[in-house]
């Protein structure tokens, strides 16, 4: 049975758009249902009637900065379903774009190809979190085009994202300090979005207010990896450990955090010297793996951040290295590792410790080939097989 090279090339977009499709009517059809919006309600409606947003004593609930709940505003007064799937639309939409504008700097020729098998190896990882609403889909976009705004030195388009990704979720300085790293000229236009996080509420609501309000947030981040709620379980290495019976004090997660981040700062300048056009994605596949792997407020849905450039990376090195079957089997892993949460026995079974090593284990090997293509570039990619 022949397939039309058009129709193959897209065959994985059009699963990923089926597939969130039906997860978006779903949603809008429970909009209450396993959605992490009510805190974003929470916090909009607190914001706005100017009492506490945060409970600095469990850490658990509104984590975001007050710019956040400000914003989110239109999404709060259009309601959980309207607001819900417009929210869950703009993540998804912007998280597709950059997919395609990466994998178009990868290969120009393959764009469509890479890019769909990439979104269909994606689908499992990235459906639960769209289902609850997370940030995360939109944190994950906005770091993406930080990143290759940054490596450009395109000023404005830096200012905007990282405003936009500290907006969406704090976690995002990871990216900021490290593009600062990296372009020391562009530190004055992140400093000004740092501040703009904590300017930009002043204008929606009284200023004694606010100064309250930030001076909590600041707080609750500097609490956060220490005060844990007996509720949260993190789904960083500490999960892996801990699922094996090795018990990691703070003090000595933190270490590890500090030296992790110490040699993702050493490989990502030798990167940006040497990696040529593959350098903005090295960079940025190498930054989400430390943001979840090592990120003490890690949930197991937030493993859709590695997922997605994991999967454009391997859907690449597909056609790059032919020959490798493991390229093939570590795209057959990450697909796997989202189907975990289809069913709750598994799921539980599984959390928090299966994710963070299944996505390590097949981080490290696609890492290296991804080095290897861009630093001992090959001739051309090998052609496809287009019929089954």
């Amino acid at each position: 049975m022949s397939i039309s090279k058009p129709l193959y090339e897209c065959s994985g977009l059009i699963l990923w758009s089926l597939a969130l499709f039906t997860v978006l009517i779903i949603a809008a059809l429970k909009p209450e249902v396993r959605s992490v919006l009510v805190a974003y309600d929470f916090g909009t409606q607190s914001f706005y009637s100017h009492s506490t947003l945060y409970n600095l004593e469990s850490t658990m609930g509104y984590l975001y900065a007050p710019g956040f709940a400000a914003l989110y505003a239109p999404f709060y007064a259009l309601g959980p379903a309207v607001g819900g799937l417009l929210w869950r639309g703009l993540g998804v939409g912007l998280l597709t774009f950059v997919v395609f504008k990466q994998v178009k700097r990868l290969d120009t020729a393959n764009t469509t190809e890479i890019g769909s098998l990439a979104m269909f190896i994606a689908i499992p990882l990235s459906l639960g979190a769209v289902r609850n609403g997370q940030a995360t889909i939109l944190l994950t976009a906005a770091c993406w085009l930080l990143t290759l705004n940054a490596l450009d030195r395109r000023r404005g388009a830096t200012l905007l994202w990282a405003l936009i990704a500290l907006l969406v979720k704090p976690t995002a300085i990871v990216m900021v300090l490290l593009v600062g790293a990296l372009r020391p000229k562009l530190i004055p236009h992140l400093v000004i979005a740092i501040l703009l996080v904590f300017a930009i509420p002043y204008a929606f609501a009284p200023a004694d207010y606010v100064t309250s309000q930030n001076i909590e947030f600041v707080r609750l981040l500097s609490s956060m990896s220490s005060n844990r709620s007996s509720a949260f379980e993190p789904a960083d290495f500490t999960g892996v450990l801990t699922a094996f019976g090795i018990e990691v004090s703070s003090s000595v997660a933190m270490l590890v955090r500090m030296l992790a981040a110490g040699m993702m700062l050493a490989t990502v300048v030798w990167i940006d010297r040497r990696a040529g056009r593959h350098r903005a994605f090295a960079i940025f596949l190498m930054a989400t793996c430390y943001m979840t792997v090592f990120n003490p407020r890690v949930e197991s849905n937030t493993y859709v951040m590695l997922a997605v450039p994991l999967a454009v990376a391997i859907s690449y090195l597909k056609l790059r290295i032919p020959g490798q079957p493991l390229v093939s089997a570590c795209g057959i892993l990450v697909f796997i590792a989202g189907l975990t949460g289809a069913h709750a026995h598994i799921h539980t079974m599984l959390n928090p410790w299966f994710k963070p090593l299944v996505m390590t284990l097949v981080a490290i090997p696609v890492f290296v080939w991804l080095l290897e293509v861009a630093l001992h570039p090959r001739q051309k990619s090998a052609p496809s097989i287009r019929s089954v």
